[in-house]
């Protein structure tokens, strides 16, 4: 009699298995892959073959044709080493399952952390909802995932050990030494020990007696674990130089100000930023609940991060939904009314099922789902030839172009991947490597600043790859210095009337883009004049 009612329970998955496994499952079962909609990917995994081939780490560019070679801190290098290990066996397929799980892994984690305040399972599922859909734009398959996932965990320790004063701060040293090696966002790691540190500091100045003697111990213990988490991070291939990484990118304010992800959001688009900042605004003015230090100092470090820079809405969102949970927490009990009453029962049903939920049946199915389609080949997935240089890049193998040539950081990335060492690029997704001066160049030259073509003379170009749906593109097309040779929608190419090139627009020359072409018009041969 007793058993059949605990079978039922068991097999029905907890709200967290659920979050889980719908986002595992949606992301790695799509035609087009989101998760590689950036081209930094491949990149990441030319590096990794090449740390696990010669078992070092570079410390100098290997994909460029500059020299003498840009020095490079390659900080997430272990990050890079699992992702080639991935791909030589599972391809793009296996990165993109890999990078789900950890996606999946981290909204769990981040669930189970605002189910623990025992707020209202409505509000804790708006919160999550919000919060998902503010940092989605990042849902990529780069190394800065583990940083999402490491934020939640540390969070997660630091509220364990300020609410239950358990030991785990132990755990939070051998996590840093693996953060640094895997994410240069290691930083917010001791972003939250400095919260907790500055909020530990305040209750102590405010107690007395025993209770101020308890406090000095925890801030003791906070210091202790920060003093040994700085020393976990000197182990790394970089070493001390790892420490001055996020201080020198973020120094550079060029860089800040020129590369989309590092500038602030623009609301005057759609920003699901804008309206989870709104609702973490709503929540404090409604609650009674007095917000401790250490939450306000999250708050206000996180929003400041957020509204100055898109890159670190995403952290923004995972420190603050917590917060905000525990802040709706008393919401519930202030509502009245019949239709409060409605969804009060709704809430108090669910949350007995989710408390009743055992192990992690559905979890484990669907990861094993994916593995077998994977495995199979049932599910492929690729960078997509829409929006990526792919079809351009198989005419480069084919044709093997001599010279240095001229491109932009999304078509270097795929270009990296996909044709490296055949060729080697003139810009590329490492912004940071590159710097700012050589940024300043870069920029001159695709907005036809004066001395533009001093710089393609500088660096010997006699050929470029740009988007085809670009004004640089267009202006080109207009100079007979740069005969176009190739375009589909995504990428032109463009040679110097050289010598060299001769053979190749004799034998390719296009009159227009293809993107200039209508719907209805043939496409013209390759040979077209």
């Amino acid at each position: 009699m007793t058993t059949k009612p605990t079978r039922k329970v068991t097999l029905t998955p907890s709200l967290a298995d659920l979050l889980f496994t719908t986002v595992f499952l949606l992301l790695f079962f799509t035609n087009t892959s989101r998760l590689l909609g950036d081209g930094d990917t491949g990149y990441h995994i030319r590096a990794g073959e090449y740390i696990l081939r010669t078992r070092s780490v570079p410390t100098f560019d290997l994909f460029s044709y500059h020299t003498p070679p840009i020095p490079w801190t390659a900080h997430e290098w272990l990050s890079e080493v699992l992702m080639a290990a991935i791909h030589s066996r599972f391809g793009l397929t296996g990165v993109d399952a890999f990078f789900a799980a950890l996606l999946a892994l981290t909204i769990a984690l981040l669930f189970r952390l605002q189910r623990s305040y025992r707020a209202d399972i409505l509000l804790t599922i708006l919160i999550t909802i919000s919060a998902l859909a503010a940092f989605k734009v990042h849902w990529l398959a780069r190394p800065h995932v583990f940083s999402f996932l490491f934020m939640v965990v540390y969070h997660d320790l630091l509220e364990y050990w300020r609410r239950e004063q358990g030991t785990r701060l132990a755990l939070l040293p051998p996590l840093m030494l693996l953060w640094v090696n895997l994410h240069g966002g290691y930083l917010g790691g001791f972003l939250l020990l400095g919260a907790y540190l500055v909020g530990t500091l305040v209750k102590t100045w405010w107690a007395k007696g025993a209770e101020r003697r308890v406090q000095w111990g925890k801030v003791g213990q906070l210091v202790f674990t920060t003093a040994v988490s700085l020393a976990a991070c000197l182990l790394n291939p970089q070493g001390y130089r790892i420490l001055l990484f996020p201080f020198r990118l973020v120094g550079d304010t060029y860089i800040m100000d020129h590369i989309s992800e590092f500038m602030s959001v623009d609301f005057h688009q759609f920003a699901p930023f804008k309206y989870l900042l709104l609702l973490l605004i709503a929540l404090f003015a409604m609650g009674r609940r007095r917000m401790e230090v250490t939450e306000l100092v999250l708050v206000l470090l996180f929003t400041n991060m957020a509204l100055y820079s898109a890159r670190y809405i995403a952290l923004f969102a995972l420190v603050t939904a917590p917060i905000m949970t525990r802040q709706a927490g008393e919401l519930g009990e202030l509502r009245e009314g019949r239709m409060a009453a409605f969804f009060r029962k709704r809430s108090e049903n669910i949350m007995g099922i989710d408390a009743r939920a055992r192990g992690h049946l559905w979890p484990m199915m669907a990861l094993c789902l994916v593995v077998a389609a994977t495995c199979s080949g049932m599910v492929r997935h690729g960078f997509d030839e829409k929006t990526k240089a792919v079809r351009a890049a198989e005419f480069l193998l084919k044709e093997k172009i001599s010279g240095n040539m001229f491109d932009n950081d999304e078509i270097g990335d795929y270009l990296i991947y996909r044709t490296y060492p055949t060729y080697k690029v003139f810009f590329d997704g490492r912004s940071d490597m590159y710097g700012s001066t050589f940024m300043k160049e870069y920029y001159q030259v695709i907005k036809f600043q004066p001395g533009w073509e001093k710089i393609l003379d500088k660096y010997r170009v006699t050929w470029i790859i740009f988007d085809t749906d670009s004004d640089f593109a267009r202006f080109l097309l207009k100079s007979k210095e740069w005969p176009l040779i190739y375009s589909d929608n995504v990428a032109s190419i463009f040679v110097k009337d050289v010598l060299q090139n001769q053979e190749l627009i004799r034998k390719y020359r296009l009159v227009r883009p293809a993107s200039y072409r209508t719907e209805t018009e043939p496409a013209p041969t390759q040979r077209e004049l």
